[in-house]
């Protein structure tokens, strides 16, 4: 599910969970043990990237639509206690979004320091409405603090997916780079930080960062069973078979 390679200071961890990187509970888990991992092993900076052409596809709307209740808490549960340990990583982390990011793919680069972006035909957004999911509130403040509030309001209400160069107009993305050169270009970032005098860079980037991390600090307060709710809504729950019968008709 996961190639963890190690740069030097700088760990990479690769979304290798075929064909589209979607996210299931284990490979939410395996984010999460790969970081504790990098910095046990003593990391000072992270990269997550994806396949070429791909980063991820987000939730893995499947396998989520055939649980119940508790189910589909536990799979949420998940995925907000790894968004939270990106948000909360004592160390910086660049997304090497090597491709298209919708949904959950773009939800998870929103916690990182840095996002180098596969220039090209690839797009990325918050497109939650578009298959009838609700954007919470601390997601849209991870998207707020990157893009200003009217702009991330305009992107999530209309559930907008945007090719690369908008998202860099917008300040979704930091930097556009050829698909073979985004892990490249994200190692090279990090490089320049790590290369600062360390307990500056990082403890002003705690200050910075204040906001994102107390906000996904404690995920287990977070309003997941008002999402839930929404999630069961007829309305979401029609959206969502309709777009896994489209994709089964792709397969």
């Amino acid at each position: 599910m996961l190639n963890v390679i190690t740069h030097d200071a700088i760990t990479e961890i690769n979304l290798a969970r075929p064909p589209v990187n979607a996210l299931n509970i284990d490979l939410l888990r395996a984010i999460r043990d790969a970081v504790d991992g990098a910095l046990a092993a003593g990391a000072r900076g992270l990269v997550l990237s994806g396949a070429p052409g791909l980063f991820s596809a987000g939730v893995d709307v499947p396998s989520l639509l055939g649980r119940d209740r508790d189910g589909v808490r536990e799979f949420w549960r998940e995925f907000f206690l790894t968004g939270s340990k990106l948000a909360t990583s004592p160390v910086p982390i660049v997304a090497a979004i090597t491709g298209h990011s919708p949904a959950g793919g773009a939800v998870l680069s929103l916690f990182c320091d840095y996002r180098v972006m596969a220039e090209g035909p690839f797009r990325i957004g918050l497109n939650e409405v578009q298959v009838g999911l609700v954007v919470p509130e601390s997601i849209q403040l991870a998207l707020r603090r990157i893009v200003g509030p009217y702009r991330a309001e305009r992107l999530m209400v209309a559930g907008a997916m945007v090719e690369s160069a908008e998202a860099l107009a917008y300040g979704l993305v930091d930097e556009l780079t050829g698909v073979e050169q985004v892990v490249t270009r994200s190692i090279h970032w990090l490089q320049g930080m790590l290369a600062l005098p360390s307990n500056a860079m990082l403890t002003t980037r705690a200050i910075a960062r204040a906001d994102l991390t107390s906000a996904w600090a404690h995920p287990e307060t977070l309003p997941i069973d008002q999402f839930i709710d929404a999630y069961f809504h007829p309305e979401t729950q029609a959206v969502l078979q309709q777009l896994v019968a489209r994709l089964k008709k792709k397969d």
